[in-house]
């Protein structure tokens, strides 16, 4: 009986994603829950397992295309004997068979002559030779399909076919040039989380009223505090004693103080979370990641630093879940680690706030009428406008930086 691969749930608000490679080839024998291949979203890397026992009789989606929840991927025939003795060669004659009519020039795609003209031609190619991405792509470079060679299965166009005949067209172009800058530059395709985040950094800079504001916050005492305790702390709770965890704590405290940057806006309501899952802004190889601490005001310094290194370490090798990343209602991102002074940090929508963390430099300042050099910190609160005056941001930061610079009220606060 054939049983059809799709495209799995991927997660809240996850639509899309794009195969990056198959485990199994046409023709090989599968064991229910065996990996069959692996699928790339905007935010994780996730493994599509088989269900059923069979043989891989067809595959559908080739790697670098793109799919939605839902889409055949490809199709198993738990009926081909695995395991009773025979070879997946049977089954590789069967796919030979259900593929055969794609050598036909007819069903190929190829095109014969026709109007000049991206998309009057695109028109013409089939909606099943090409994924709706490359066509999107075809028509926004002015690429005509028909000049376009499939590289996917049953040569089906994909992303990256028209992403080369758009980069030989450049080229092509150069050479007729008197000088070429060929050598000088690289084309890169963006990731999908590339492409997600630079779409969602716009849209978030288009869709809310998003402003910045500024304070700088005294680290003598935590700093203080972590060189007293650091031994102790690491020998009782196995992990070290960071900034971050003193942060997630005053900013808990501010924003039961300031429940307007805890909430997000829906249509014409104003929801507030009763509840503070903190997103910690990530470094991961393909771009920003923000994995969220869940009811982060119910756990102790130790569980946040220990949460915080474990996300840390799954972003450097890849298996944060979508559960790791679902949600959150305020985010920290701490740009100090990389040596930023000073920085206005994006929304991370739907939320309404993002408190930005720098680099600590000794700096003179005032204290009891002498001037004092001090450990300082710039810290940053970019906010929604639409439901967050500027008083209460500047508030708001004020009382993140009172719990900081006092940081034994963080007990009581939070």
């Amino acid at each position: 009986m054939a049983i059809d691969i799709t495209v799995p749930q991927l997660g809240e608000s996850i639509v899309e994603a794009t195969v990056v490679q198959w485990f199994k080839k046409e023709g090989e024998a599968v064991t229910t829950g065996e990996a069959l291949l692996e699928l790339e979203t905007e935010k994780v890397t996730l493994e599509v397992n088989a269900n059923d026992s069979g043989v891989l009789v067809r595959i559908e989606r080739a790697a670098g295309e793109d799919v939605r929840i839902g889409d055949l991927l490809g199709v198993l025939d738990e009926s081909a004997g695995v395991g009773t003795g025979e070879t997946g060669a049977a089954a590789a004659g069967a796919t030979d068979e259900a593929e055969g009519p794609a050598d036909d020039p007819e069903r190929s795609g190829a095109a014969d002559g026709g109007d000049a003209g991206g998309s009057e031609r695109n028109v013409a190619v089939p909606d099943d030779r090409v994924t709706p991405v490359a066509r999107r792509m075809a028509d926004e470079a002015g690429i005509s399909l028909s000049d376009v060679e499939g590289t996917g299965m049953g040569g089906r166009i994909r992303r990256e076919d028209v992403e080369r005949a758009v980069a030989e067209r450049k080229e092509e172009s150069a050479a007729s040039a008197e000088t070429t800058r060929d050598d000088r530059e690289e084309i890169v395709p963006m990731s999908r989380r590339r492409r997600t985040i630079a779409s969602r950094l716009v849209e978030a800079q288009r869709t809310a009223a998003m402003l910045t504001t500024f304070n700088e916050v005294d680290m003598s005492t935590v700093m203080t505090i972590r060189r007293r305790n650091r031994e102790a702390f690491e020998e009782r709770h196995g992990v070290r004693l960071g900034f971050m965890s003193f942060f997630v704590k005053a900013v808990i405290g501010a924003l039961k103080d300031f429940p307007e940057l805890n909430a997000e806006i829906r249509g014409d309501s104003i929801i507030r979370k009763r509840y503070y899952d903190i997103g910690i802004a990530v470094g991961a190889e393909d771009g920003l990641v923000v994995p969220v601490l869940r009811d982060a005001d119910r756990m102790s310094f130790a569980e946040i630093e220990s949460g915080i290194r474990a996300f840390a370490a799954r972003a450097g090798d890849g298996t944060l879940s979508l559960e790791d990343l679902r949600g959150g209602t305020f985010t920290i991102t701490n740009g100090g680690v990389f040596g930023s002074m000073l920085s206005t940090p994006i929304l991370n929508p739907p939320q309404v706030g993002i408190l930005g963390l720098h680099r600590i430099d000794d700096r003179p300042v005032a204290v009891d009428g002498e001037v004092a050099i001090r450990p300082m910190m710039y810290v940053a609160l970019s906010y929604d406008h639409r439901i967050i005056d500027g008083r209460e941001a500047v508030q708001f930061l004020g009382r993140v930086k009172s719990l900081i610079e006092v940081p034994a009220a963080l007990l009581l606060e939070t």
